[in-house]
């Protein structure tokens, strides 16, 4: 009988550990030109994906951070038009925005094509009703550069990266977070993923940091993702509007309502308001990020 494999993770082997995962069937595996792609199943978290040794998804829990990315700038909002994913070639977080009625247009930059191909065959769940929706649109291209070269303002820009490594390692940079400020609609947010504090506590600081010198309100919100470990995720929240963190459960439960109340799995209007509840170890990580020593 042959013996299981198992898939590590192997972002955190600086620090001296591995997450491992055994294996009951694989299901994809390649070296793209941008990452090594490995898609799996595992008898707990179900199918998951993994880039360049970093858990992406999992079937088991992937509802936590799509809602979490999506929902709160959208509802924070309120009327968002125009909406922009840098990244997000799974299509998870496109499934989650466009059911919001206000969405007019929603373009989504991946720069990997064969991830987009690979998740038509894979997540159908999520890419049949995206491509199926006249308000998506799928670009194949640098984030970094479109951001930096297109014409259009967007309301929300949400930057659904991998870890700052390889190919997603420019979407962490001052300059990157300045291209989004320049195509950003007045009264616009930008949303990224940054991380697990308690493990890697400088990818929030060092984006905090970078928000402050470009937004008038820098901060982040929370979430508890079971397979991210390391206890609450990070979603940086930058914007020159600083009323929209401070938006009301009742307003953003109004807002809801006017939205279908359409069904959720984590995201509440108490929660939304909740999440920017910073532990104290991360709001002093966000207070000190970017201040002189």
């Amino acid at each position: 009988m042959a013996e299981k494999r198992w898939i590590a993770e192997t972002l955190f082997d600086d620090m001296g550990f591995r997450m491992t995962y055994e294996v009951e069937r694989v299901l994809y595996e390649t070296q793209t030109d941008h990452q090594h792609l490995v898609l799996f199943e595992n008898k707990f978290f179900g199918k998951m994906l993994m880039l360049d040794g970093a858990t992406q998804i999992s079937s088991r829990d992937e509802y936590v951070y799509q809602e979490m990315m999506s929902h709160v700038p959208l509802f924070a909002h309120g009327k968002a038009k125009e909406v922009l994913i840098v990244g997000g070639g799974d299509c998870g977080i496109a499934e989650e925005v466009l059911k919001h009625k206000t969405v007019k247009r929603l373009t989504q930059v991946e720069i990997d094509e064969s991830v987009i191909k690979f998740s038509k065959e894979h997540y159908p769940e999520f890419t049949k009703p995206v491509f199926a929706d006249r308000r998506f649109e799928s670009v194949i291209d640098d984030g970094f550069k479109y951001v930096g070269e297109t014409d259009r303002r967007f309301d929300v820009i949400i930057v659904d990266s991998t870890d700052p490594q390889g190919p997603g390692a420019i979407l962490f940079t001052k300059e990157f977070y300045a291209r989004c400020k320049r195509c950003l609609a007045k009264g616009g947010v930008l949303i990224t993923q940054n991380g697990v504090p308690f493990f890697q506590s400088g990818e929030l600081t060092t984006t905090i940091g970078h928000f402050r010198k470009l937004f008038a309100d820098a901060t982040c919100y929370v979430a508890a993702i079971p397979v991210y470990i390391g206890g609450h995720m990070a979603m940086g929240f930058a914007s020159d509007d600083k009323k929209l963190r401070q938006t009301p459960a009742k307003v953003i439960a109004e807002r809801y309502r006017k939205a279908g109340r359409f069904k959720t799995k984590y995201w509440s209007p108490e929660l939304h308001v909740g999440a920017f509840a910073l532990p104290r170890f991360i709001a002093d990580l966000v207070d000190k990020a970017g201040k002189k020593r």
